[in-house]
């Protein structure tokens, strides 16, 4: 079972970048696949998560409306679409899964992912 995060870079502020993360050794189906970061010094943070069965998708308040969550089952992925990034925005991202099956709160908290990606970098510079 592995997760393979790729797609970080170097981007200005106001730029998109699109961030993948492919599941290799089991279906996604069964799982939702949720997206964190971590910036210098700080916590590991939320960002987003979706739900691969019926693709509800949940944002955190900070990405709302910036970012978007897909999953391409062909390709066993799911994809973070990132647009409009902030220097805020810069840290390392991270994609994980969990068994699906618990309430929407479940998802946001690190801990209740089963299979972790090995993080991909995102900075967001002048």
């Amino acid at each position: 079972v592995q997760l393979q995060a790729s797609g970080g870079g170097l981007v200005q502020p106001g730029g998109s970048l699109r961030l993948s993360c492919q599941a290799s050794g089991f279906a996604l189906d069964y799982y939702v696949i949720g997206w964190f970061r971590q910036a210098p010094g700080k916590q590991r943070e939320w960002v987003s998560w979706i739900r691969i069965r019926d693709k509800r998708a949940v944002y955190a308040n900070a990405v709302k409306g910036r970012f978007t969550i897909a999953r391409d089952n062909a390709e066993n992925t799911v994809y973070l679409q990132m647009f409009s990034l902030e220097y805020e925005d810069t840290a390392v991202y991270y994609c994980a899964a969990a068994k699906s099956g618990y309430n929407t709160g479940y998802y946001v908290y690190g801990d209740n992912y089963d299979y972790w990606g090995q993080g991909t970098q995102v900075t967001v510079s002048s």
